[in-house]
């Protein structure tokens, strides 16, 4: 899959905030937003090299109420306004790494950390971004989950739960906003081809001394998808593509799992 698109792109004019952009998922759907024409506003915790000439990069650190602000009166700023919000940022825990251990091995920081980081991040700016989405009555807002909100893995108890619970208020939320035409969905990936795989992947292989090609492969097995393999980023952002047009203009309030169809036998 490619980022490039026809000359009559599907979403110029539009105004886009993806927060967490800079790399993997994120920076896959920044592309593709751009590649479709819209204006994009994407957000790290620090500055990082390798975006599209035209995205602005807002530091803000959106677990934090007052990074969110931050965040949401930038972007505001700079766009005048957002026609679509992917809440993607999020991360297993303060590193990043998951516990071996399972949920005895999670320290409270880390609950507080996932929570802070999957849910509340997303549940803030929506909340900060949505009175301009009402005013205009039009939006779209995209909850990036995860299949382990519905398939536990102990190792990463909580960020599973945060993500539970973001799937839980996307569709509460979408009943309540459908009125304005605004449209709420989520995505839960699977096992995807990123960085933050690769740091997990890492952890594994400091903790067992296995050999890196063959965690990759058991982390396959344990997903345990028909279709084989790990998904990539364009997968996911292919599908935000599609969320956030008007081809899916009746679509909200529900769930998309992109994951080999490896949920079908759970």
């Amino acid at each position: 899959m490619t980022h490039e698109t026809s000359a009559s792109a599907t979403k110029r004019g539009k105004r886009a905030l993806v927060t967490g952009g800079t790399r993997g998922i994120g920076l896959a759907i920044v592309q593709k937003l751009v590649a479709e024409g819209a204006t994009v506003v994407t957000s790290a915790r620090k500055e990082v090299p390798g975006l599209p000439e035209s995205v602005r990069l807002v530091t803000a650190d959106s677990s934090s109420l007052e990074g969110v602000r931050q965040l949401a009166d930038t972007a505001l700023e700079l766009l005048g306004g957002v026609d679509i919000l992917v809440n993607n940022a999020g991360g297993a825990s303060s590193g990043g790494m998951p516990h071996l251990g399972g949920y005895s091995a999670i320290p409270d920081e880390d609950w507080v950390e996932a929570l802070k980081t999957n849910y509340l991040a997303a549940v803030r700016l929506d909340r900060a971004i949505l009175p301009s989405m009402i005013e205009q009555r039009s939006g779209v807002i995209i909850e990036m989950a995860s299949t382990t909100a519905l398939r536990p893995v102990g190792a990463l108890l909580h960020y599973g739960a945060a993500k539970a619970a973001l799937i839980h208020y996307a569709k509460g939320l979408a009943a309540e906003v459908a009125e304005y035409g605004i449209r709420v969905n989520s995505i839960l990936p699977g096992l995807v081809r990123t960085p933050a795989m690769d740091m997990v992947a890492d952890s594994i292989r400091g903790a067992t001394g296995q050999d890196g090609d063959d965690v990759v492969q058991m982390m396959v097995e344990m997903e345990g998808a028909p279709m084989k393999g790990v998904s990539e980023p364009d997968d996911v952002a292919d599908l935000v593509s599609f969320l956030t047009s008007d081809q899916a203009a009746r679509i909200t309030g529900s769930g998309y799992v992109i994951d080999g169809g490896a949920l079908a036998r759970a």
